[in-house]
């Protein structure tokens, strides 16, 4: 800063960049949305790039250890998300890295069903009251996954797909001729290179290149709202949960003054019992840091400060537990999120915004690409237990070339809290690559592709749609 307080700036030379790929689709963030559009796109015949900033693919799901994969039913039990999650759970599930409720206890209201998940305290996630039969606890088809085998599974997936795959790349800008994205710089520790492309899918959660392309985006965030909150989790490794739940049960005031105490010394009380077969002895701690404002997500100096209170926070809780808390003697931190976890942010302002009204309309969109559960808004999740989000909300009002396929959605934040978790965020990416693939073949800008042959090729894909999608025409705004 400058005396009087304004920002001293430097002049940078112009320069050439090396173009080192071309490709029909570059996809930009390897988190949910990111993988999901790079495979979509690859297996539709595009040759497609990803570009990922860390070492490894999965987003959130994978390096912030918030390895559940929620809502995938409805309040009933009723299965409502397939396609390329599906797929991914069953893959996992082969390996020996995921773990889900039996099908036959979808919907069960059975008490010793629902109580093996309060017990786990993963009820959030697990259970929700059914105001249709006097709000009985039902359970839902959520799936927790190894983060360290999907790590490698969806190494496996893309390559298998064809996918050219770019790590330790941190896509930068995109290249703009007009207001069409061409392309993107990207920069790693081989330099600052670019990639040529037909169609970009912008993928990084925070919509760094739909910023850089000049589009409209909205960032206004309640800060009482999850999606304002940062996260910083950690594991716990070797613990004798059965010792730790019999102290909780036989002694629940020592416990509940222990965590007290835990939480005044800057330590994170109460944790999740991981439930992974393969894991015997995890425990899950997720910490929550509230943002001071919106954009803090996208504050390098904040993001460090609560990287730094994490880490510390993480050890406080561990020593603490380890010292303290039968069952926890032998303890030792298995492993910090390398990724802080971000639930929200910017977002795209698409041809269609998504608000909560959508949540009791029961509108079957022209152009639906997806169907998911309602499952947290009490009553409208009785009377209303699925939304269609249409393909519309992925595509950027008066930008071309471009898709969005994350947490950035076209939506209010109001209702972005809801809808903007990793398997909806797969189901973003599956149509958004699909999308991009046809958009590229055909030489047509994205915002054209034909809804009905892409809810068609989404279909094939194992992708459920409604069955009637032929609902009241409209045009997309020039």
């Amino acid at each position: 800063m400058g005396i009087d307080g304004s920002v001293k700036m430097i002049d940078e030379p112009a320069r050439k960049t090396r173009v080192c790929r071309e490709a029909d689709v570059v996809v930009v963030g390897g988190g949910p949305g990111g993988i999901a559009s790079a495979i979509a796109a690859a297996r539709s015949g595009a040759k497609t790039v990803l570009i990922e900033r860390y070492g490894h693919l999965g987003g959130m799901a994978t390096g912030g250890l918030v390895n559940i994969i929620p809502n995938l039913s409805d309040i009933s039990g009723k299965q409502v998300i397939f396609g390329l999650t599906q797929e991914l759970i069953d893959r996992m599930d082969a390996r020996g890295g995921a773990f889900f409720p039996k099908k036959e206890d979808w919907g069960t209201t059975d008490k010793k069903v629902v109580a093996y998940y309060h017990k786990a305290t993963l009820d959030w996630f697990y259970l929700r009251k059914d105001p249709n039969i006097g709000d009985k606890e039902r359970v839902l088809y959520t799936a927790v996954v190894d983060p360290e085998i999907m790590k490698d599974e969806l190494n496996c997936m893309l390559i298998e797909a064809g996918v050219d795959l770019f790590l330790h790349s941190w896509g930068t800008a995109p290249i703009m001729d007009g207001n069409t994205v061409k392309g993107i710089i990207f920069e790693s520790k081989s330099g600052r290179q670019a990639i040529l492309s037909k169609v970009v899918i912008d993928s990084t959660g925070d919509g760094d290149i739909f910023v850089g392309a000049g589009a409209e985006f909205d960032d206004k965030l309640d800060n009482s709202f999850r999606t304002a909150w940062l996260a910083f989790y950690f594991w716990l490794a070797n613990v004798d949960i059965d010792k730790a739940d019999e102290f909780k049960a036989s002694e629940p005031e020592k416990f509940s003054e222990l965590m007290r105490e835990l939480e005044s010394l800057g330590g994170k009380p109460y944790y999740f019992n991981g439930i992974l077969g393969n894991q015997t002895g995890v425990v899950w701690y997720p910490m929550f840091q509230p943002q001071a404002k919106a954009s803090d997500a996208m504050d390098v100096a904040e993001l460090t400060r609560v990287d730094v209170r994490g880490r510390k926070r993480a050890l406080v809780t561990y020593e603490f537990m380890k010292k303290h808390v039968p069952g926890f003697e032998k303890t030792f931190i298995m492993q910090t999120a390398p990724q802080l976890g971000t639930q929200g942010g910017r977002r795209i302002v698409g041809e269609y915004t998504l608000t909560p009204k959508d949540m009791e309309s029961d509108e079957v969109f022209a152009d639906t690409v997806a169907i998911l559960a309602n499952n947290d808004n009490g009553e409208i999740s009785a009377k209303h237990p699925t939304i269609c989000i249409p393909y519309r909300c992925l595509v950027p009002r008066r930008v071309d070339g471009l898709l969005v396929a994350c947490r950035a959605f076209s939506s209010a934040d109001s209702i972005n809290q809801w809808f903007n978790i990793i398997p909806h965020c797969i189901c973003y990416g599956q149509a958004a690559g699909t999308a991009a693939s046809m958009a590229a073949k055909a030489g047509i800008q994205p915002r054209n592709v034909d809804y009905k042959a892409l809810q068609a090729s989404l279909v094939k894909q194992g992708v459920r749609l409604p069955q009637d999608t032929a609902g009241a025409q409209y045009s997309f705004r020039s």
